[in-house]
């Protein structure tokens, strides 16, 4: 199971792309996509202002979130 972390590479800080395991620069529609078919079970999708972003599931800890 890979990590999954936001880049924050968007405007204000959003994120549009995520490293994922070893590969840094995973465009948002392609994470949501793998999100969605189950690759990543601890990471689910969220919609904000008509756009799909990756969240992690609640763990209580800080460390694993998406955004650190």
């Amino acid at each position: 199971m890979a990590h999954v972390r936001g880049n924050n590479d968007g405007p204000n800080g959003r994120n549009e792309s995520y490293e994922i395991g070893s590969r840094p620069h995973v465009p948002r529609p392609q994470a949501v996509r793998e999100v969605k078919n189950g690759r990543h079970p601890d990471v689910h999708v969220v919609k904000i202002n008509d756009r799909e972003y990756l969240r992690d599931n609640p763990d209580g800890s800080e460390r694993d979130n998406v955004n650190r």
